[in-house]
């Protein structure tokens, strides 16, 4: 069982920054493929980032390229999401997730409580 915390979301204006943290328990946590995803208003939860256990490896929805970037610190148990230029339409609940497998293609396997990002125009 992995149990996941993420936090610094908040409000910022449009073309600002944020970066996210998530917090993992566990002892296994450099076994896990760990990402993050969105949820805005009125709509479905959308692919962001993930990166694999060691940290060699990232994939990024092409909404995300060359703006965030995703890392984490196996020491820490913590995978950080950076966001640069952020637009309006990027307003949402920021999930962090993790998962056994890339989970862009074979799913989620632990969900994490989303921290809301507000992007302001």
């Amino acid at each position: 069982q992995v149990q996941l915390v993420a936090s610094g979301g908040g409000l910022v204006q449009a073309g600002g920054s944020l970066r996210l943290s998530c917090a993992a328990s566990g002892r296994t946590f450099s076994r896990y493929y760990m990402g993050w995803f969105r949820r805005a208003p009125g709509k479905g939860r959308e692919f962001v980032a993930v990166i694999d256990g060691s940290g060699g490896s990232t994939d990024y929805a092409d909404s995300a390229k060359g703006r965030f970037t995703i890392s984490r610190d196996n020491a820490k148990n913590t995978v950080y999401l950076q966001m640069n230029s952020l637009k309006p339409e990027e307003t949402a609940a920021y999930l962090c997730a993790a998962g056994t497998r890339s989970m862009r293609r074979y799913g989620v396997d632990y969900w994490g409580e989303g921290t809301q990002v507000t992007v302001s125009s």
